[in-house]
């Protein structure tokens, strides 16, 4: 059995379903699907999935809209954040926020965890919307490192569990960090710019060396430059594919070793995407 595995920062759930969010999802209806940034109230949202489900049921993936699952995190400050999971696999645990973050307002709709079963295999699916930072803002970096630092500790937590033998686990989302050079397509340009300071990218140093995940899409792809996940709306930075790799599936290696494939759906024009980042999907053989 093959799961797909979808994460897609929205950059509004509203704004992307007027471009045709929905419509994706129809075609794609992936087993996981994490999405980051919704930026939207929960009366909202819930209408949104109600679609999806619909979707699914029409797709065959479950045999009643209502066997969706589903859970999401609303940020406390209006028009901010947000992230969600929708799933058509069983859920066994659902968990909201970071373990010993005492959350300011602006950490909140950032992170999100759902146990589910994908044949007879139990799997932690997790959705992370990191701070964007911004280095002309000491307070919005504090932030951004903050956040980094428990998610850090949540990681080596639910890292250690599965190496224990408990879930294989896959944090997939907006990371808003480039992690070298082969991510971004002007490293000189950009050493200086929050995404890609050697701060910010010493954390994910620490991810794949020393709490031993696998960024799964660079183990597929190899040591090629990209493939990019998100582009600047300045210039023409899509049509000339100038862009960053902020959006990442870290597994475990457990996990990590059965995924036979990724995909990142980047549209033929600009003009044509719902969002300023292309959802990253990758196969798992479960």
């Amino acid at each position: 059995m093959t799961i797909t595995i979808t994460t897609s920062n929205l950059n509004g759930i509203r704004a992307s379903e007027r471009k045709g969010f929905e419509k994706w999802v129809a075609r794609h209806v992936p087993d996981v699907m994490c999405m980051q940034e919704l930026r939207a109230p929960q009366d909202i949202i819930d209408g949104f999935f109600a679609q999806y489900a619909k979707d699914y049921e029409a797709a065959g993936k479950i045999a009643s809209a209502d066997r969706l699952g589903t859970l999401d995190q609303v940020s406390d400050i209006k028009g901010r954040a947000g992230v969600a999971i929708v799933t058509d696999l069983d859920v066994t645990a659902k968990r909201y926020g970071l373990p010993g973050l005492d959350p300011a307002p602006v950490d909140t709709g950032r992170w999100i965890e759902a146990d589910v079963v994908a044949n007879g295999t139990p799997l932690t699916v997790v959705c992370i919307y990191d701070h964007a930072g911004d280095i002309a803002s000491p307070e919005k970096m504090d932030a951004k490192y903050r956040f980094l630092d428990a998610v850090m500790v949540r990681m080596k937590e639910l890292a250690d569990a599965a190496a224990d033998g408990g879930n294989q686990v896959v944090v997939a989302g907006d990371f808003n960090i480039a992690h070298t050079a082969l991510d971004i397509k002007d490293a000189a340009a950009n050493e200086e710019r929050n995404g890609f300071t050697p701060r910010e990218r010493a954390y994910v140093d620490r991810i794949v060396d020393d709490l031993h995940y696998v960024d799964v899409t660079r183990k597929l792809a190899g040591d090629v430059q990209g493939p990019y996940t998100w582009w600047t709306p300045r210039g023409h930075a899509y049509e000339n594919d100038a862009g960053w790799r902020i959006d990442y599936q870290f597994a475990t290696p457990g996990i990590a070793g059965k995924a036979t494939a990724f995909d990142i759906d980047r549209t033929a024009h600009w003009y044509s995407r719902w969002s300023d980042h292309a959802p990253l999907t990758i196969t798992y053989d479960i």
